[in-house]
């Protein structure tokens, strides 16, 4: 029997992740949890006892529907690591504590890497002092870069969103008469998987874009200039899609080999950008021709104005499986999605260890990346049915409404 649980969002946005907090909290009050709590600002704002009561929040089908086209996390997030136990016990006590005060009988943590290790450390911890509270991990995160899940709900909507907007920069690339260049620098630090999406755009309608660089194959500089160079003498447009992540042999990123000021986050990550603003700025100067450096940014996590419906669907169900495996008994697991099959595309769920998710990491695959700095049919037909079908926002006076949380 399951009483009060407690749910909270980590890590970088997406424009699905309150899709999967709908999830939680529609299930779990199907099922009959008698309270369901929402974390603000993840286990950090737990620690400072910030928590609300979300049927206060979420109170018609209107305000879910709205939710699920909602973009970044409702409840907030927070990117806190928390410390081994045997390096600080009371943390781990506090927190207990918070949720025995709450009779918390569940505890789910909608995330990525960083979130999961969350789950993994909180489950050791229930174990240590036999409590019976239930922790469950709910994938999110743009990057898809979790093991053991066929992908990560967020995923789709971003590749989405960046398909889309590499087809109308190339587009625009097409206007003038004279040669231009234009580098998309887009997120992925150590797994190319957003950056792959760009080769989406070719089509019948879109020559598709020039070149893709991913992290998982060193970046030759010199190589890449005399690339440029070769296919200036052919194209009056072109366009480059590069991972923020890509790095030289040495192991330098390449917005490293120039100036920078660097900030490095608690989970030890440095903040990336400005590799593509140096590849622009090499060729302008080397030769001669005007070039652009365009980051996608922020822009690529929450477009829910372009989601896809798979994508919002699939968050959905993790978030709804998540409460159905606390309320059978899991803990320590974590809810992945399971490739049936790719045509039809068919996607279930089913529940992982914690421990074997946590802190690995899942890279583009090197056999789907050619040697012509592209990517094979196989990552594109991987992609494809993840960015199908769209959920029309809720327009009020022309623009896409959500839902705010007002305390």
């Amino acid at each position: 029997m399951i009483g009060n649980v407690i749910v909270g969002q980590s890590g970088g946005p997406t424009a699905v992740i309150n899709s999967s907090l709908v999830g939680v909290y529609k299930t779990a009050k199907d099922r009959g949890a008698t309270k369901i709590y929402g974390m603000l600002h993840g286990v950090k704002g737990l620690l400072d006892g910030q928590y609300i009561d979300l049927s206060e929040h979420i109170k018609t089908n209107l305000d879910i529907d709205l939710l699920k086209r909602t973009p970044s996390s409702f409840l907030g997030s927070c990117r806190y690591k928390l410390p081994e136990i045997c390096d600080n016990r009371k943390v781990y006590e506090k927190i207990f504590k918070l949720l025995e005060e709450l009779e918390i009988s569940a505890f789910f943590y909608i995330g990525g890497n960083d979130s999961m290790d969350t789950i993994k450390k909180l489950s050791d911890f229930a174990i240590l002092i036999n409590s019976d509270i239930k922790f469950i991990g709910v994938p999110k995160t743009i990057d898809n870069d979790l093991v053991a899940t066929d992908h990560t709900p967020g995923y789709g909507s971003a590749a989405k969103y960046i398909a889309s907007s590499m087809k109308e920069i190339i587009r625009d690339g097409l206007v003038y008469d004279y040669p231009t260049i234009t580098i998309v620098e887009i997120m992925g630090r150590n797994a190319g998987w957003l950056t792959a999406a760009a080769a989406l755009a070719k089509g019948e309608d879109c020559e598709g874009v020039d070149m893709l660089y991913l992290p998982e194959i060193p970046f030759d500089v010199d190589k890449f200039m005399n690339k440029v160079k070769n296919i200036v003498n052919s194209k009056r447009s072109i366009v480059i899609a590069i991972s923020e992540g890509i790095k030289v042999a040495d192991g330098r990123y390449v917005f490293e080999l120039t100036n920078h000021l660097e900030f490095v986050d608690a989970f030890g990550h440095k903040q990336l950008q400005g590799s593509a603003q140096f590849l622009a700025d090499k060729i302008s100067s080397e030769i001669g021709i005007k070039t652009r450096a365009l980051e996608l940014s922020t822009l690529q996590r929450c477009a829910s104005h372009l989601a896809s419906r798979v994508d919002i669907t699939e968050a959905y169900q993790v978030g709804g499986a998540a409460v159905k495996a606390a309320f059978e008994g899991e803990t320590g697991k974590v809810v992945v999605l399971k490739r049936i099959s790719d045509d039809p595309y068919i996607c279930i769920t089913d529940v992982q260890d914690v421990h074997k998710i946590a802190n690995f990491e899942k890279k583009v695959p090197l056999e789907w990346i050619t040697d012509d700095d592209y990517v094979t049919n196989d990552l594109i037909n991987y992609i494809n049915p993840l960015i199908q079908a769209e959920l029309t926002p809720i327009m009020v006076d022309g623009l896409p409404q959500h839902l705010r949380l007002v305390l």
